[in-house]
């Protein structure tokens, strides 16, 4: 049996160690995972998915703000593991806990060496991309730059958005990791160096890019919106304030970026640098999030047609 150390922390994270805990073949003895934070408005502290399926097992959990130098990595490097998984953790590992186990394996959320980064399954829809994947991979201090051990991938569906493709890809990475890490153990999968002329990098969204553009194009305007579904939220500017829009439909018209083009009771179509866009799910500034036709009759029961968002 496999003596394992597992860090991660959101849904995606969850998902597979929850698969580790399946497997006999693997022995979790602990969790490492990012300490409990406020969320939402009322600031409730919340604890992470990771966290949560290690309540439910019982297993020891660690929350280092920082794990480099802290009390919890040498409690980490006492435990006697063969080997650390990683998957979202959310912090590097230094080099002095990867080299105290036999191995040390990252399950992340793109087809490397596209896509290192915190953000993979955001710019790949965003990106427009055909295909996401999964890449597990040996860790090493730089980010997201180890050898491969293996892949797979899946296409990306026009009704996909960030919540749904990151529930896809955790299954795939669940699987994977599975299925390539006792090979990797034992010797007998050989990892391959990626091919650091094909690198792109994946940054955590920054709150400028989250501002709609509406001389882009309606294609490139509905990958955004769904690259930022359900969270962190595209936005333009209604009436000068915030307006959250959570999700679009393609849709037929011309007019100018930004212009309503038709306005009925369940039916709010704008106009783009190309093309157009029909809103379905919005949150003006103060309301909470609702349908569009909830907006049009309530909030936005002034939206004409020649109006404007974005200004």
């Amino acid at each position: 049996m496999i003596k394992i150390i597992f860090m991660g922390t959101p849904a995606f994270a969850a998902t597979v160690l929850e698969g580790l805990l399946a497997d006999e073949r693997y022995h979790v003895l602990a969790v490492v995972t990012q300490p409990d934070r406020a969320v939402g408005r009322k600031r409730q502290i919340q604890m992470t998915p990771v966290k949560e399926v290690a309540l439910s097992h019982d297993l020891p959990i660690y929350q280092p703000e920082k794990i480099s130098g802290s009390q919890e990595m040498a409690d980490i490097m006492a435990l006697g593991a063969d080997g650390i998984v990683t998957a979202a953790f959310g912090q590097f590992l230094p080099t002095k806990l990867l080299h105290s186990v036999d191995f040390a394996v990252n399950v992340h959320a793109s087809l490397l060496p596209k896509y290192r980064g915190g953000a993979p399954i955001h710019y790949a829809l965003i990106n427009g991309d055909e295909r996401a994947g999964v890449t597990i991979m040996e860790m090493v201090k730089e980010m997201d730059a180890g050898d491969m051990i293996a892949s797979d991938s899946i296409p990306i569906e026009e009704s996909d958005n960030v919540g749904t493709l990151f529930g896809k890809l955790a299954l795939v990475g669940r699987d994977l990791l599975l299925r390539s890490l006792p090979d990797y153990v034992s010797g007998e999968l050989i990892p391959i160096p990626q091919d650091e002329s094909q690198v792109s990098f994946s940054p955590n969204i920054r709150p400028e890019e989250e501002r709609l553009d509406w001389n882009k194009s309606a294609r490139a305007l509905f990958n955004q919106v769904r690259g930022m579904y359900p969270w962190p939220v595209a936005h333009t500017l209604w009436q000068g304030q915030r307006f959250k829009i959570y999700e679009v439909s393609l849709a037929e018209g011309d007019g100018s970026p930004g212009q309503v083009l038709v306005r009925t009771k369940k039916e709010l179509i704008v106009g783009t640098g190309q093309g157009a866009l029909s809103l379905k799910t919005v949150q003006p500034a103060g309301k909470p999030k609702m349908g569009i036709s909830d907006f049009l009759n309530g909030a936005g029961r002034d939206v004409q047609v020649g109006d404007n968002f974005g200004q």
